[in-house]
């Protein structure tokens, strides 16, 4: 089922090395399709599968914790999981929704931890809630990330068209983060490709968009300008419903999918440093 992830890559290739490439993924001739994991095992298959670097979801990991998302309840989970990760000879990123705290140097301290650990990249959001950060505060929490751990690919959020709210500031929050150190600029909810095309022009930082069903495509984005496209909560929620089709699949004595891996390949997975 699974092909042996990081094909090619010398076995001294170390963290550092994961965050140098993590940060030339972006600047490349194709964008970064980053699919987003939820546990170690997402992750490792993906890296399987040939995917040059992960992500992870905040939803995923809130909600296989059973605990709901962007509410700040997750930072013990979500710093388990980069440990984790750390294991993978592939460049990951890590979503700390926004961070977990309003003390930039605790956020700083919290980046700092998992660049350690072998982190490449992390998200900070600013949305709070149904509302959006000061971005003069948001600034100084990426300024603090960023003195302490430099080489971190700090991709900063803006939420303005997730949230659907004052989408004229979206340039100038973008202005500000970039600014504060920022290495890329995270803008989900774009779904018109005058917007896309209009932000990517104007932003100096690589641009990350989020995919949406319905929505451009890997290709349309990228003809764009995006330099990055996320899946965000969309694997994990393409998981829970092939769960519940497998069980009724059971149920209802019908064949399973095609595809399923056996035992033997996940415990070869898990296995495989």
């Amino acid at each position: 089922m699974f092909r042996r992830y990081g094909r090619g890559m010398p076995e001294t290739f170390g963290a550092a090395d994961r965050t140098d490439l993590f940060h030339s993924l972006h600047h490349r001739d194709r964008p970064l399709l980053l699919p987003n994991a939820w546990d170690y095992t997402s992750a490792a298959a993906l890296a399987d599968a040939g995917f040059p670097a992960v992500g992870t979801t905040s939803l995923g990991v809130s909600a296989a914790a059973g605990l709901p998302d962007a509410a700040g309840e997750t930072r013990d989970e979500t710093a388990a999981l980069a440990r984790r990760l750390g294991r993978l000879r592939i460049p990951v990123s890590v979503d700390l929704e926004a961070g977990f705290s309003t003390d930039p140097q605790q956020v700083a301290a919290l980046a700092e931890a998992l660049a350690a650990s072998g982190v490449a990249g992390i998200n900070l959001e600013d949305g709070r809630g149904n509302a959006l950060a000061d971005p003069a505060a948001q600034a100084g929490i990426i300024t603090a990330v960023k003195e302490r751990a430099p080489r971190l690919f700090v991709n900063a959020r803006v939420d303005t068209y997730w949230l659907d709210l004052d989408h004229e500031s979206t340039l100038a929050r973008a202005d500000q983060y970039s600014a504060a150190g920022a290495d890329g600029i995270f803008v989900p909810g774009l779904r018109e490709p005058e917007d896309v095309r209009r932000i990517a022009a104007a932003v100096a930082l690589p641009l990350n968009v989020l995919y949406m069903p319905g929505g451009p495509t890997v290709a349309e984005f990228a003809a764009l300008g995006a330099r990055r496209i996320s899946t965000g909560g969309l694997l994990f929620r393409a998981a829970v419903a092939a769960t519940v089709d497998a069980a009724r699949a059971v149920h209802d004595g019908r064949p399973l999918p095609e595809g399923i891996p056996s035992y033997r390949d996940i415990q070869a997975l898990v296995a495989n440093l």
